[in-house]
């Protein structure tokens, strides 16, 4: 390898394969196949040699290649990696002029690792996808404007009131993520307060809030009996989920490790809670029984206690859905039930209302009443749970059981209870 500084008319007539020095780490490299590069060649804090190519001959002259040597000398002399540095301001600048689709990929990344669940994450995708990407996937994020906003919002904002609002909400956190990282500047065009509330009705004005379809609690009964004699992993965790008012993500995520027969107590990890806090389940000797039902002498405790055929291993969140559309009842929800287990314990059960509020796992509102409830209140639930149990299992119900297509009533008693 040849040494000294080089000149112009060198630059351009060497032709000889190998590295040319320029001294302070610049050297004109030409290939076997006559190309020829500028590269800056230096050791890395760690001891290893590195290489950084500066740009062909072809594109930059000798002077333009030696100032970009000195600028990465600086970055050495100040303890920074120049190769490091050049990925990192890449990166940086990949959002600019990027279009709101590519942007939004990048929040996503960013921020799922802090979100509970890939449920939630999947629902944040799709909501974009559904919506949002269709109009102004494809816009540059620096140009997105109030206008369009307006027009991935107006279609929706009548007829589904709860999801245009998170629609809105979402659309706002990406464009505030572009404005943090230097991609888009001004004003938010999907902020609501002082902005999209003088352009939109509040959705107080629309529709009530949404709520998942219930069964009124005095029919439930004769539900979960007719449900008992239908086949299936999924009936059974749909009596399990209204036996234990569980959300549907709790119970086919359940795991064996999780469930003290012994002790009757499920807990559900915080990873698995919508609160992110760890949640003890009461179970009734009926929930038990369920449990009970399903475990065989080779259950391991990672097993999942409603296994499924895909690659998650347990039971998809929609089985339970196919089943109420097996029993013809596509008005019900499996969520709606939690909400038909609260009214149950609102009008019929002397339990205090922060009791049913901890049996359903919810947040309390009012800090102060927050802060003073230290406990989980588990005992004073396993009778609530218990109660609730027992009011499913009255001595006689009417039960439809679906026989050739026609339906039959039948008088059904399910025994004492002890």
């Amino acid at each position: 390898m040849a040494s000294g500084r080089l000149t112009a008319i060198k630059v351009q007539r060497e032709v000889t394969p190998g590295r040319y020095s320029d001294g302070g780490n610049l050297y004109l490299f030409v290939r076997g196949d006559g190309g020829r590069v500028w590269t800056f060649r230096y050791k890395a804090a760690t001891g290893r040699q590195r290489e950084m190519a500066l740009g062909a001959v072809a594109d930059i002259t000798l002077s333009e290649a030696r100032e970009k040597a000195r600028d990465a000398r600086r970055l050495l002399d100040a303890g920074t990696d120049p190769i490091d540095a050049r990925a990192s301001a890449k990166r940086e600048a990949i959002g600019l002029g990027n279009t709101f689709r590519e942007i939004s990929a990048l929040y996503i990344k960013a921020h799922e690792d802090g979100w509970k669940n890939a449920k939630h994450r999947q629902q944040w995708a799709n909501t974009l996808e559904t919506y949002a990407h269709p109009i102004m996937g494809d816009l540059a994020i620096s140009k997105i404007a109030v206008s369009d906003v307006l027009r991935v919002l107006e279609p929706v904002w009548r007829e589904k009131p709860e999801t245009a609002s998170r629609l809105r909400g979402r659309i706002e956190a990406v464009l505030d993520y572009a404005t943090a990282r230097g991609w888009r500047t001004g004003d938010n065009p999907a902020r609501w307060k002082g902005h999209l509330a003088n352009l939109l009705p509040k959705r107080s004005k629309l529709a009530a809030v949404e709520h998942h379809a219930a069964l009124p609690y005095g029919e439930t009964p004769a539900f979960i009996q007719r449900l008992a004699t239908l086949p299936g992993l999924a009936a059974t965790a749909m009596r399990f989920t209204i036996l234990t008012a569980a959300r549907t993500g709790e119970v086919i995520g359940a795991t064996w490790q999780e469930i003290d027969e012994k002790a009757r107590v499920w807990t559900v990890p915080a990873e698995r809670m919508k609160a992110g806090r760890e949640h003890r389940v009461p179970l009734s000797p009926a929930a038990l029984a369920v449990v009970a039902s399903l475990r065989t002498p080779d259950t391991e405790p990672s097993d999942f206690v409603f296994p499924g055929s895909g690659k998650a291993g347990h039971m998809s969140n929609m089985s339970m859905t196919a089943v109420l559309r097996r029993m013809k009842r596509s008005d019900l929800t499996v969520h709606g039930f939690r909400s038909t287990f609260r009214d149950w314990a609102a009008e019929t059960n002397p339990a205090p209302r922060e009791v049913a509020e901890a049996a359903l796992a919810h947040t309390l509102r009012d800090r102060v009443e927050a802060a003073y409830r230290r406990g989980d209140l588990l005992e004073r639930r396993a009778k609530l749970m218990a109660d609730w149990a027992d009011f499913l299992a009255v001595q006689s119900v009417r039960v439809w059981v679906a026989t050739n297509s026609s339906e039959y009533s039948l008088s059904v008693c399910s025994g004492s209870k002890n």
